[in-house]
């Protein structure tokens, strides 16, 4: 029999009760004691709003009249509906029936009905994690559909103890906002409260966050708030003023935050930042491409979006991260200064000329870096190297100024899912380099004053590529793959027809499976001396006081050679301390300075340099390491190297190497007389 005949009209609230109180504007809200469901949904667009409730076969077995009220608001309570019910909304006549625009989960994806979650009966054992500061962090950027050949939430908890025993301090976890499909980066997503089905339940992905505080890591979110997904997205059936008329994206119609309607589509968002922080004790966000996030408003929106993060996240710290391609510093400003109030941004100028000194190669988007030791030792002192030069690639100038900022305030990194993917094949940078220059290039970015971050797999080298990878219906898959190879086309080496034939298919099963790691690398020789130089350098950053401080003037740097410069971190002592530590760094064939002019390799009064770390031990995989001072040549720096030297007293016991008897031949020259 047809479910449908059995529907029996819910019972809507009398005309003179008040509505409840609610955690959030929209979506629907288990009701405390009992009572019901409570329904509410901005749809200006219509006249009048039904929710169904469906049956687990897509029957309907209810369905009630919402309440009008002001600015396109609907709502009401059900008494019978209970957490697990599934639900749509029916607008106006239409027979269609439509999922809720803030739906906290999706079963049968963004196509199927809603169901109502009760997030307060998920038991929470972190009361007492105080969350995450940008001081001091070492981030893991990872997808959670190929963390784990297994790809789920609960496969993916399994390895966050080795996590923490590497180094890590904070998640970065990519998008989890329901998509459509059966694999996807998350980016396209349209279900922006759901978190997808295809990685587990909504209670999934709380107990990961709260295992993930047990351990002591933090957890941040990639959120994209700039554009939605192109398939399984019905925000356009309650209200036409979700996307902008007034301006133009990057990927079609931006999100509309200050046009006509605006209030609506601004609190959704809003309502979103509170979520994924109250309901899942999330430490914060990494916000995607936020210069597509255009708000002409008094202020701008993603400043409102920084105040409702930190307020819901009731006295714990929150973290909030951005990318930014044209480099406006302003989202890390305080909002006393015009700012958004942000605490870092993605430092895509690091990672290029890191890319360049790897792979030789610049072209594209990697024009205007050339891997030179003026780019690293600006880029270790001030964050973007481009803060308002000119670019020649984008013809235009780029950046603005960093000179008052943190160290704290940028993240580096020489992976990441954009810029491996990018790599035509999804290579990652071990399989583009010489060993010799990978492991010199990691003890220099894991050593920076800056935030380092690690995309999934980096830290064993992991032989799995990552690659860009959708689920689409056949006609987008196909609009999808044309559009990857034309992006991909900015590269001259990947424009070849040899290199065209040979660009992976987003939409193919096999390129989805082959994304996924395989965590047993980690113990297989080549891997495991990789792990081990990741786990050695994180440990010295955070044992270090030197490298741990990264504070105001802390660091300095110069130039020694072509391919050569030094990094000088200070004793957060000093002046008095004396226990800095010195970063030389070669990146290509060994070096011989019979004198050495720069004052940063003087070590401080009274001690010698000694070799503290080198990127060239055996251990790693190296051919071995020397000290870089020795008696007749004032330095030797090997090639192709990162070296940590410290400081040690010099003593009768502990003689200085370089100190020579005086030479009777040796005149004062300031010794007029000759004496």
């Amino acid at each position: 029999m047809d479910s449908r005949v059995l529907k029996q009209p819910l019972v809507p609230p009398s005309a003179t009760s008040q509505s409840p109180r609610r955690r959030l504007p929209i979506g629907a809200e288990v009701l405390p004691g009992g009572g019901g469901v409570h329904f509410r949904v901005w749809a200006p667009k219509r006249r009048s709003v039904a929710v169904v409730l469906e049956n687990a076969q897509g029957g309907e077995v209810a369905a009630m009249k919402l309440s009008a009220e002001t600015g396109g608001y609907f709502s009401a309570a059900a008494p019978e509906a209970r957490a697990g019910k599934r639900y749509r909304f029916r607008l106006d006549a239409d027979d269609r029936l439509y999922p809720d625009p803030a739906s906290r989960f999706q079963p049968d994806g963004p196509h199927g009905p809603s169901q109502v979650v009760d997030p307060s009966t998920f038991i929470w054992t972190d009361d007492n994690w105080p969350g995450v500061t940008p001081a001091g962090q070492v981030l893991y950027e990872m997808h959670v559909g190929t963390f784990t050949p297994e790809g789920t939430w609960d496969a993916a908890a399994r390895e966050l103890d080795g996590l923490k025993d590497l180094g890590v301090t904070c998640l970065e976890v990519m998008p989890v906002a329901d998509f459509a499909g059966r694999w996807g980066w998350g980016y396209d997503g349209v279900n922006l409260f759901a978190p997808t089905r295809l990685y587990g339940t909504p209670d999934d992905f709380r107990r990961f966050v709260d295992r993930a505080h047990a351990v002591g890591l933090g957890a941040i979110l990639d959120v994209v708030y700039n554009h939605l997904g192109p398939d399984g997205n019905y925000l356009g059936a309650f209200s036409d003023h979700y996307t902008s008329k007034k301006h133009k994206g990057e990927w079609g119609e931006p999100i509309n935050f200050d046009d006509a309607h605006a209030q609506g589509v601004r609190e959704f968002y809003l309502a979103n930042a509170r979520y994924w922080v109250e309901e899942f004790h999330l430490d914060g966000y990494r916000f995607d491409a936020t210069q597509a996030i255009i708000d002409d408003s008094p202020r701008h929106v993603l400043a409102e979006i920084s105040d409702a993060a930190r307020q819901a996240s009731r006295g714990r710290s929150v973290y909030l991260v951005n990318e930014n391609e044209p480099q406006h510093t302003r989202l890390v400003r305080p909002s006393d200064q015009g700012g958004y109030g942000m605490d870092a941004l993605w430092n895509d100028d690091f990672h290029h000329s890191a890319v360049v000194v790897l792979t030789g190669r610049n072209e594209a988007y990697f024009t205007d870096h050339l891997g030179r030791p003026q780019e690293f030792v600006s880029s270790a002192k001030w964050g973007y190297l481009f803060q308002g030069q000119y670019y020649t690639w984008q013809r235009s100038r780029r950046g603005t100024p960093t000179f008052d900022l943190p160290p704290s305030a940028f993240v580096n990194f020489i992976e990441n899912h954009d810029q491996v993917a990018n790599f035509a094949l999804g290579l990652r940078t071990h399989q583009m380099a010489s060993p010799a220059q990978y492991r010199a290039m990691v003890g220099l970015m894991l050593l920076m004053p800056q935030t380092p971050m690690l995309f999934q797999g980096q830290e064993f080298a992991a032989s799995s590529p990552f690659q860009y990878f959708v689920d689409h219906n056949p006609e987008l898959n196909k609009l999808v793959c044309k559009g990857r190879a034309e992006f991909m086309a900015q590269f001259p080496s990947v424009a070849t027809p040899e290199m065209r034939a040979c660009l992976p298919d987003p939409s193919d099963p096999q390129t989805f499976q082959r994304c996924k790691l395989d965590h047993l690398e980690k113990r297989e020789t080549g891997h495991a001396q990789v792990y081990r130089i990741y786990k050695d350098l994180l440990k010295l950053r955070r044992d270090t006081p030197a490298f741990r401080g990264r504070w105001p003037g802390g660091m300095d740097g110069a130039v020694l050679g072509t391919h050569v410069f030094c990094l000088r971190f200070f004793d957060p002592a000093w002046p008095g301390g004396g226990d800095d530590r010195l970063l030389v760094v070669n990146f290509d064939g060994d070096v011989h300075l019979v004198v050495a002019p720069e004052p940063l390799l003087a070590p401080p009064e009274g001690r010698r340099w000694e070799l503290e770390w080198s990127s060239e031990y055996p251990r790693y995989g190296g051919t071995g390491a020397l000290p870089l001072e020795s008696p007749g040549e004032s330095w030797r720096v090997p090639g192709r190297s990162t070296t940590v030297l410290r400081p040690v007293a010099v003593s009768k016991g502990n003689p200085d190497p370089l100190q020579a008897p005086p030479n009777p031949n040796v005149k004062d020259p300031n010794d007029a007389h000759g004496q």
